[in-house]
């Protein structure tokens, strides 16, 4: 059964993508506690009723979810709450995309990419 605490609202009139607005949702309910590792959260299809959205828009929320760590999808239980799902690892694996698809935007190779990120980390020191 899905989490009762799982509440997603949709502003149609948002410049936010709606399928970016049911992930940073999601991701709120996360760090609040109010979904716990292990929450089931709805179906595509019934999240999308839901909202009145596309099942592709929630869909694509899922993807982009699964892919930060924040859920993973199990064949018998659905898309559940991953372990380990916390909000810094879920900002740092979105900046760190972010970073690669810039760094293959500029033509840049994996050596070069990772040297910049050290250099980074090493001018910030322990306290970023």
């Amino acid at each position: 059964m899905p989490s009762p605490d799982l509440r997603v609202e949709i502003d149609l009139g948002s410049g936010t993508p709606p399928f970016e607005q049911i992930r940073a949702q999601v991701v709120a309910h996360v760090a609040a506690g109010r979904l716990a590792v292990g929450d089931r959260l709805p179906t595509i299809r019934a999240l999308a009723t839901d909202l009145g959205v596309a099942p592709g828009t929630v869909a694509r929320a899922y993807r982009e979810l699964e892919a930060s760590g924040v859920v993973e999808t199990r064949r018998r239980a659905g898309t559940v709450v991953a372990d380990g799902a916390s909000p810094a690892d879920v900002d740092a694996r979105r900046a760190a995309r972010e970073l690669a698809r810039a760094a293959r935007a500029a033509g840049l190779d994996d050596a070069a990419a990772l040297a910049l990120v050290r250099a980074a980390l090493a001018d910030e020191g322990p306290n970023l």
